[in-house]
This record gives C-alpha cells, structure tokens and sequence, in this order.
C-alpha cells in the first residue's frame, strides 16, 4: 500500500472500531469475547492503550523503554468510549504528520518504518473490530477492501503467531471463504 492507502485503511478501521466501542451497553463490559482471557472492556482496554503508544513511538521518538509501563493497566477509567476516542484521535494525527510513515520506530521485535507499523496497527484494529462485534451482538461483516488488506498484513507472520502463545491455532477456512473469514481464521477464530 502506498502511503495514503495505509493512512485511509488505519484511519477506517480505527473509525469502525470505535462504532463498536459506542454500540456496547453497560451491561455488556464484562462479557466475555472470542479472545478467551478478554472481557470487552479488557479487549476495548487493550486497543486504546495501542493508540497510545502512537503518539509517542511515532511523533516523539520514543523507544519502548522510554515509554516503559506507561499504558500498562486501565486507561479506560470512568469513560471508556471518550478514552478510546481520544486515543484514536491522537494515533490517527500522529501518523498523518508529515513524514510521520517514514521515519523509524522502536518496537518489541525492532526498528520498522512507521508505515509497516501504521499497517499492523489497521490489521489488528479490524480483527479485534470483528471480536467486539461478535461480544456485543453488533454486525459482523466489516468492509471487504479492509478485510483484504488486513489478510496481506498478517499473511506473512501468521505461521508463528500461534507459537507465540497469543493466538489460538489457525482454522481451516472454507474452500469458498471471503478474505475476512480467511484472516479470521488464519488468527484461530470460528467465524
């Protein structure tokens, strides 16, 4: 994906995803959601402290260590849409920046270009988009166009995210199976 694409897919699945944080109800925060140690705010938690770490990985240069146990814990407090949205919001702004896609950023595995990690930050924003639609009863089906590009991310890797211990082991799609029941899948859920 060209660097336009890459912003317009995050931005879309950040937008997506956020739709499904305003659709859960206040009974529905402590349910349980197809990652088996998540509750749906556990897994809402999860993706805002994700955006986060954007702002300052990306636009500020910082390493891991910089940054250290910063996000670790709730950061969702009394509001968890309003957290989440101002989270995205400032991801979102940070890899807009000019020149934000190209410059290097520290991860856990090591330096990438801020693109690639713009590009896994979409992926997992569309499957955790699909896990919090199927918690809450919300609709399941998510635009094709990111489904596609989220299942160009993750293809390569996918093979040793089951070793890694947190994803569950591949599932064998169907024969006539869409890009996203394909991706889902390949992540160990049953679409």
């Amino acid at each position: 994906m060209d660097n336009d694409e890459i912003l317009r897919s995050h931005g879309e699945a950040l937008a997506l995803f956020g739709t499904r944080v305003h659709a859960v109800r206040d009974d529905q925060w402590d349910g349980p959601t197809p990652c088996t140690d998540w509750s749906v705010r556990a897994l809402v938690n999860h993706l805002t402290a994700e955006q986060l770490w954007v702002p300052r990985l990306v636009r500020d240069g910082a390493s891991i260590t910089d940054v250290g146990a910063e996000y670790d814990g709730d950061v969702l407090g009394d509001d968890p849409a309003g957290a989440w949205d101002r989270a995205a919001v400032a991801a979102v702004a940070a890899f807009a920046e000019r020149g934000a896609l190209n410059r290097p950023v520290q991860l856990s595995y090591g330096t990438q270009r801020a693109g690639a990690y713009c590009t896994q930050m979409m992926a997992d924003a569309v499957v955790h988009t699909w896990d919090l639609s199927r918690a809450i009863g919300a609709e399941e089906r998510l635009p094709d166009h990111l489904a596609a590009a989220a299942l160009r991310e993750v293809e390569p890797y996918a093979p040793g995210l089951s070793a890694s211990g947190l994803f569950a082991p591949a599932v064998e799609p169907p024969a006539d199976a869409d890009a996203l029941t394909r991706l889902l899948c390949l992540l160990g859920r049953r679409p």
